[in-house]
């Protein structure tokens, strides 16, 4: 079964399993990913860190669908291809993946601009991103159990606050480190390390929720517990060996941190 780079989890999907690839459905493959992770007696943990985009928003997807337009009007190719490698980097890598791939001459600034208001004009129109499912319910769970949470995004820390006040989710969110706190961006660590520091949590004891390549290998540089949601672009053997898992939804991830004990 072939499908896109970008496209995400479908109602059946070729999945990898002991036995080789195996179809199954969503509600199939959810059952067996949170089986193989019971499976290996995972430790208890005391904090969870999360990324912004593509994991408690579905912004990925608005992001993208903003430059396919401004790729349309301006005949800019490969735009799909770009976005995907952009996933979970700050705004100067982003700027940088796109000089190396387009050139130097690339009019970047302009295009960017154009892409935030097609982007913004969707944001106001919805009045806020939408949620991924199940992001409230995981928050509000880890929340009444103590749990310290922190978020780790890429974007500029004055988006990350309106975005998440205008869904009014801030409040959840023990500590914020944004992309332009720290001087490397994913898949360097800096961020996830000083997010662990912020909430005071060992990195074999601290879960790290990501849904991109980048974010995925930075957690894993860290030493924390990364556990990868796909969004745009699906796991790799490359993710499958740097994740203790991964799931279809935050729905199923709350369930896998229901299983495990709390060591606060």
């Amino acid at each position: 079964m072939q499908k896109k780079e970008t496209e995400g989890l479908t109602q059946r999907e070729m999945v990898p399993t002991e036995m080789g690839p195996v179809c199954l459905s969503k509600t199939e493959y959810a059952d067996y990913a949170l089986k193989k992770a019971l499976a290996r007696n995972p430790a208890p943990f005391c904090g969870v860190i999360f990324d912004m985009d593509g994991v408690i928003f579905d912004s990925e997807r608005e992001v993208l669908y903003a430059w396919q337009q401004v790729a349309k009007r301006h005949s800019i190719p490969d735009i799909e291809k770009v976005i995907v490698a952009c996933l979970g980097t700050n705004f100067q890598a982003t700027r940088r993946t796109f000089d190396d791939y387009y050139g130097k001459d690339f009019p970047f600034e302009q295009y960017e601009d154009e892409m935030r208001t097609i982007f913004f004009a969707r944001y106001d129109e919805r009045h806020g991103l939408p949620l991924k499912k199940g992001a409230v319910e995981l928050l509000q769970d880890l929340k009444s159990r103590g749990v310290p949470v922190a978020l780790a995004s890429s974007t500029r820390e004055k988006t990350v606050r309106k975005e998440l006040t205008d869904v009014n989710i801030i409040q959840y969110f023990d500590v914020l480190v944004c992309g332009d706190m720290v001087k490397r961006s994913k898949p360097a660590p800096d961020i996830f390390l000083k997010a662990a520091e912020a909430i005071s949590i060992p990195p074999e004891m601290g879960f790290v929720i990501e849904d991109s390549y980048n974010g995925v290998r930075a957690a894993y540089a860290a030493e924390l517990r990364p556990i990868m949601v796909p969004d745009l672009k699906k796991p790799d053997e490359e993710m499958r060996q740097k994740t203790e898992a991964i799931f279809p939804d935050l729905e199923v991830v709350q369930t896998y941190f229901d299983a495990l004990g709390v060591k606060l």
